[in-house]
């Protein structure tokens, strides 16, 4: 099957509709607004309409990114994420993912649209390069920027071992007051635990009386039970 059009991607999204689903995601999306419609597809249906999509021009996924339906960004944004996983990708093709990713970051404007696509299109493309825009979207005051900064890093400490950048914007972030950010930047830690214990418990020695209790939990969930008590204690 070629890869579709984004017009025909949100047409096979309405042929897979479904009020129940619909309802469901309602219940998630954090992103209400007339500019914010949804469907009601079952994830794997996009995730199976994406993955057949991957060689969607790029002109056409800026397209589906602009939809008004949330499933045709869920779309978009895999579409990127596929892309970014071909072996055979030039560092040009990957800024190009890369870009389409920032210059649209408006319309990326639900935790599970970052979650799916920054790690590799954004965390990919900078494994090697200068990371100062993730300190940038860091201290931004949009919430799915600032989640950006931090689901990027993931790439660098499941593929390089590399917590630098992870550690150092969990601290930038670590008073934040959404709860979304509070459980990226537990994920994260805990992320860095997995691979580098030390690295773990030496930050939350020293940071976690600041963390928040959501992003202190979600961090210690894979300690013994003796040190997830010490840490509950020391934190808020």
């Amino acid at each position: 099957m070629s890869s579709l059009t984004a017009e025909q991607f949100i047409a096979t999204m309405k042929s897979l509709q479904s009020d129940q689903e619909r309802q469901k995601i309602r219940r998630y999306f954090k992103a209400a607004g007339a500019d914010n419609e949804v469907i009601g597809v079952r994830m794997k249906h996009i995730f199976d309409t994406a993955k057949r999509s991957k060689d969607m021009p790029l002109d056409q996924v800026e397209q589906l990114l602009d939809s008004p339906y949330y499933e045709g960004r869920v779309g978009a944004v895999s579409i990127l994420d596929f892309k970014a996983r071909g072996r055979k990708l030039t560092d040009a093709d990957r800024r190009a993912l890369y870009e389409i990713y920032l210059g649209k970051h408006d319309r990326i404007n639900n935790w599970d649209l970052v979650d799916r696509s920054a790690p590799r299109v954004v965390g990919c493309y900078l494994v090697d390069k200068p990371r100062n825009v993730l300190y940038e979207l860091a201290r931004s005051t949009d919430i799915w920027r600032r989640r950006t900064a931090i689901v990027a890093t993931w790439y660098f400490v499941f593929y390089d071992d590399d917590f630098t950048d992870a550690l150092e914007i969990a601290e930038i972030l670590l008073k934040d007051q959404e709860e979304l950010i509070n459980k990226a930047v537990g994920t994260t830690l805990r992320y860095v635990g997995d691979h580098d214990r030390q690295a773990l418990l030496s930050f939350l020695d020293q940071h976690a009386h600041d963390l928040p209790r959501v992003a202190l939990r979600y961090a210690i969930e894979k300690l013994e039970p003796e040190q997830r008590n010490h840490y509950l204690t020391l934190g808020k």
